[in-house]
């Protein structure tokens, strides 16, 4: 459900010195961040990787972001870097919006109702595609997730994003047939129709080997008829 509620998160600004710099605050426990966007000249800021990291988990799409204690500036998270082996978050890029203005953004895709699925009680295997969306919202509108029943599909069922319905003041940006998720057929039963198939084509083949050789067989008896017709 979209809200407008927002979270304040207080920053300190912190001088662009290059990665060096970043990796002493890392080792400081802070991250390294930087404000941009709204016809303004960007702020390098500082914050406690502790601090953004309950943020972020507590907060909407909104952040009211407060720079050495000033005025809070609206501010969505326009990307998030982390690290590749841990998932800490080691850089962070905040951008300025307006509340009046659409911005797109991306937005986590949840399924719901899979275990109630015929598909999925016959054996079914449900794969989730698309995990994300593209989204146009006004800052406040944007959802913190969007969710889609799957209780009724059935194997071999292909879902597409023709069937997400978003929330009000929310568009979908992506292709209406992006593949959202499938419903493929249990693995055991594919490999027996596989193996099936299989033993078919080895038994076909082997009568056709089979057949070649009793017509190979005819025609050599029919040319020893012959030559034997032909002595005589």
């Amino acid at each position: 459900m979209a809200t407008a509620e927002t979270t304040t998160l207080t920053v300190e600004r912190r001088e662009a010195a290059g990665s060096r710099a970043a990796r002493r605050l890392r080792r400081a426990g802070n991250v390294p961040g930087v404000l941009y966007g709204g016809g303004e000249e960007p702020v390098a800021f500082q914050v406690e990787a502790r601090v953004l990291r309950q943020t972020l988990a507590h907060s909407h799409a909104v952040i009211e972001l407060s720079v050495d204690g000033a005025g809070g500036t609206p501010v969505v998270v326009k990307e998030l870097t982390r690290h590749p082996v841990s998932g800490e978050t080691i850089h962070v890029d905040m951008l300025r919006v307006r509340m009046d203005v659409a911005i797109s953004a991306t937005v986590v895709l949840d399924l719901t109702g899979a275990e109630d699925a015929p598909g999925v009680k016959e054996g079914g295997v449900l794969e989730q595609v698309t995990r994300e969306l593209n989204i146009e919202a006004l800052p406040g509108d944007i959802p913190d997730v969007i969710h889609l029943d799957v209780s009724g599909v059935q194997i071999g069922d292909t879902i597409t994003l023709e069937a997400v319905t978003s929330p009000r003041g929310v568009t979908l940006t992506d292709d209406p047939e992006t593949v959202v998720a499938t419903v493929t057929p249990p693995r055991l039963q594919v490999e027996a129709e596989e193996e099936i198939e299989e033993e078919t084509e080895r038994v076909a083949e082997g009568e056709t080997a089979e057949q070649a050789e009793e017509a190979a067989g005819e025609q050599s008896a029919a040319g020893e008829t012959e030559g034997g017709s032909e002595g005589a």
